[in-house]
């Protein structure tokens, strides 16, 4: 069957930058899940999109639908006759729906039964006559983040569309998409060629969008062209663009044809915090900062324009007169801050409030300052520091800068506590408190950062959770799941073993008495335990694993990881699948029992010892208690389960020639007592019976 490629372009007024790769991404997705639907056989799918148009090429798509067999089931043979063979109510119904007569309808036998059946050849459907239906319903399912309506239209979309063009090889599809007429005329840059561009065929799209139309149509060859511009821009004013990814897409998303111009700015605002001209550039202009050899910011930046300008000195010096200004309040905010000393600011935080019902800032700041001392003492920092640290935390969010620019946070804290002369590692936890920010951010990396890290989301998630607002479904206002995973990050990362339900406890005495916030403790610290779940998913530990290690219930979130990380080792043992089946099999037995009123002694009688096989189990698991006891006190659980692994041969003669379930209830019972024995040892790691599913 012949093919030709497909060519979808819906040319659109500016699309909203943050859904622009999405929407392009989801409409080549539903295109190849509808071909596919359709049988209509194509080759690879590829998204384009710029700021006015989404577009989708498919290789090689069929010119039709393949003729296809159909075959329809109809009432068993049973039911379709009556015992004089005639054709019953129920066959004649159904031929009748078949458009045949009875005698037209064939036998289906299978190992389920028999049915009357009716096979019938359906031709396929021209391409020109099923891609429409595909187009819509693709873009009835794209992930528009606000509809709209435009002019007298009915129709829907996340921008005016003002022209759709769909090819199948050289031949238009004729139909209405969009409140359009679909054609084969295309629109270049709105300034460098707003006039109709002809297309033959799909396959001088992108060529001539960007030879004659001044268009970069690929958005990945374009955010690589923006990329090398940058960087050439960059390097001649002697210096390295700093690209976040974050900006290069939003960037990426606003231009249709990339050019990069290099700017400039007064060196005496350098004078600010680098992290400020930074934001300033970066989240507000859209300019990428440049910095010198050493790491330092300098006074240049490169703006990316969407025009070829005639004249671009003038684009440049418009660039350069927008960010003058947004400098200059930066400065003057930087100067009158530092006027008046941050822990100036602490009794005015009692003006802010945290939570209607948890208090101000300031009596947030003093719950954590001593849930900070405490925690900074437990892991070998100054508490004094890190009680400092506390009460200054959150002053920054009084000063003009932050005000202006909230994504600084922290960071102008640290700025203005070593202007006071406030101790370094004070000034650094102010900023370190918020660490993690997302996924894959950095830590605390002073002591005293880590306890105030962790102390503020203490009273953060029991506090949240104490006045019923834990989260729910997709809800979570307060970011407490965010806050779980960061506390459990640094608790885990910068090896910090502290026992996270003892610090609970700790976090709720400090709450108002009223919230009696210690009943919390245990769903927040399940909570955050739900979290560790995902978290080692991320570092590899299967989930059996997980549920092991959580049925012994560690406290320690660190002690947990390590526990999951032996078993995962152990797991690679040629002993481990034995040894684990017998861990289940002993805990089924040990659970029967006391369901069944057996009382399990907590000591082994070597007395009524009666096999050879039992004996020589008793024996090595002693030897082995004296082994691993000193590996469990140290923590190093994948050393005692290597040595724990040396069980699994009087383990399995064991089962092999010893009757647990004697009739003699004595020896019964010394049995079992033997394997809880061999059970308490390996649950001083993990529940292995969970392994064995």
């Amino acid at each position: 069957m012949s093919a030709a490629d497909l060519l979808l372009e819906i040319g659109t007024e500016e699309l909203p930058p943050g859904a622009l790769l999405q929407l392009a991404e989801a409409l080549a997705r539903e295109l190849d899940e509808g071909l596919s639907r359709e049988h209509l056989d194509h080759g690879p799918v590829q998204a384009f999109a710029s700021p006015r148009r989404l577009a989708v090429h498919v290789a090689d798509v069929a010119r039709a639908q393949p003729d296809r067999e159909e075959l329809r089931r109809g009432p068993a043979l049973t039911a379709a006759f009556d015992d004089e063979g005639c054709p019953t109510k129920a066959a004649e119904g159904f031929a009748r729906s078949c458009g045949v007569a009875v005698e037209a309808l064939e036998r289906l036998e299978t190992e389920k039964g028999a049915w009357l059946a009716y096979r019938r050849l359906v031709p396929g459907r021209p391409a020109a006559e099923v891609v429409p239906g595909i187009v819509q319903h693709a873009i009835t399912r794209l992930p528009v983040p606000r509809r709209m309506r435009w002019g007298d239209h009915e129709v829907e979309f996340v921008r005016p569309v003002h022209w759709v063009v769909l090819l199948h090889g050289d031949a238009v599809i004729e139909t209405e998409i969009l409140g359009c007429r679909t054609g084969r005329e295309t629109r270049g840059h709105r300034f460098h060629h707003p006039d109709p561009i002809l297309l033959a065929e799909p396959a001088v799209y992108l060529p001539l969008l960007e030879t004659e139309g001044r268009v970069l149509a690929d958005p990945h060859a374009r955010r690589e062209a923006i990329r090398g511009q940058v960087i050439e821009a960059a390097r001649k004013v002697g210096g390295e663009a700093r690209i976040d990814d974050a900006l290069l897409d939003e960037v990426n998303a606003l231009v249709e044809w990339p050019v990069a111009i290099a700017g400039d700015f007064d060196p005496r605002f350098l004078e600010v915090p680098p992290e400020v001209l930074i934001s300033t550039m970066q989240d507000h202009q859209r300019y990428f900062p440049v910095f010198d050899a050493e790491g330092r910011l300098m006074p240049h930046f490169v703006t990316v324009a969407n025009i070829e300008s005639r004249d671009p000195a003038q684009v440049k010096a418009g660039n350069e007169r927008v960010i003058r200004p947004r400098f200059a309040d930066a400065a003057f905010f930087w100067d009158q801050d530092r006027r008046q000393p941050l822990a100036s600011r602490i009794e005015a935080l009692g003006q802010m409030v945290f939570q209607e019902r948890l208090g101000t800032l300031l009596d947030k700041a003093r719950r954590v300052a001593v849930l900070a001392a405490r925690i900074g003492e437990a892991i070998g920092g100054d508490p004094a520091w890190a009680e400092r640290a506390a009460m200054l935390s959150k002053c920054d969010l009084l000063t003009q800068m932050v005000y202006e620019f909230p994504e600084l946070q922290g960071v102008m804290g640290r700025y203005y506590a070593l202007h006071d002369g406030e101790p370094e590692e004070v000034a650094w936890a102010i900023e370190e408190h918020y660490l993690p920010r997302h996924a894959g951010d950095a830590l605390p990396r002073t002591r005293t950062g880590q306890a105030l890290a962790i102390a503020d989301r203490l009273d953060t998630l029991v506090g949240i959770f104490a006045i019923g607002q834990a989260p729910t479904g997709e809800k979570d206002p307060f970011a407490l799941r965010r806050a779980a995973l960061g506390m459990l990050r640094i608790l885990i990362e910068r090896e910090l073993d502290l026992d996270l339900e003892h610090w609970l406890q700790e976090a709720a005495d400090q709450l108002p008495e009223a919230l009696c916030a210690r009943k919390v403790v245990g769903e927040v610290f399940d909570f955050t335990f739900d979290r560790l779940r995902g978290y080692c998913q991320e570092q590899g530990i299967r989930t059996e694993v997980f549920e092991a290690v959580r049925a012994v219930r560690p406290t320690r979130p660190l002690d947990f990881m390590r526990r999951a990380r032996a078993v995962t080792d152990f797991e690679r043992l040629p002993e481990a699948e034995a040894l684990a089946a017998a861990n289940k099999r002993i805990g089924n037995l040990l659970r029967k029992a006391r369901e069944a009123g057996e009382s399990v002694p907590e000591s082994v009688d070597p007395a009524r010892l009666a096999e050879p096989a039992e004996k020589a189990l008793a024996e090595a698991v002693a030897e082995a208690e004296t082994a691993v006891s000193p590996l469990f006190e140290n923590g190093e659980y994948e050393a005692a389960l290597k040595r724990l692994a040396q069980l699994r041969e009087p383990v399995d003669r064991f089962f092999d020639e010893v009757m647990v379930m004697a009739e003699d209830s004595a020896l019964r019972r010394n049995r079992l007592a033997l394997l809880a024995r061999l059970q308490h040892l390996f649950l001083q790691v993990a529940d292995l019976g969970r392994l064995h599913q």
